[in-house]
């Protein structure tokens, strides 16, 4: 997608901190972080939201998974991390391309998420 930022940032059109990529997958620290650790996995196919996934992304969305704790431990989140994928408007998603987010440090995160009953 010419206009998306991540597709920008994966052709090197966009400068990045890079913490991995490789044939599926590209991985960059988020520039506005939320804990000492906060980077974000995405497919290098644009795939616009989770919602729009079907089974032929499963290579890139399973190594995705896969590499998330590596990499967590890489960056040093030694001992545990959150992931985050924000899908749609409900979800709160603000780019439109399907994109995991990995949190972790040394101190605990906090809930996940405000109750509202």
């Amino acid at each position: 997608m010419d206009d998306c930022i991540f597709c920008k940032i994966i052709a090197g059109k966009i400068p990045c901190k890079k913490v991995y990529e490789d044939e599926d997958i590209f991985a960059f620290h988020d520039i506005h972080p939320h804990a000492p650790v906060h980077f974000m996995i995405i497919p290098k196919q644009h795939i616009p939201s989770l919602a729009d996934a079907t089974l032929a992304h499963q290579q890139a969305l399973g190594k995705m998974l896969v590499m998330a704790g590596q990499l967590a431990r890489e960056q040093g989140a030694t001992d545990g991390f959150r992931t985050i994928i924000n899908t749609g408007r409900v979800g709160q998603q603000e780019v439109y391309h399907l994109h995991m987010h990995v949190l972790g440090g040394d101190e605990p995160l906090g809930p996940m998420l405000s109750r509202r009953l």
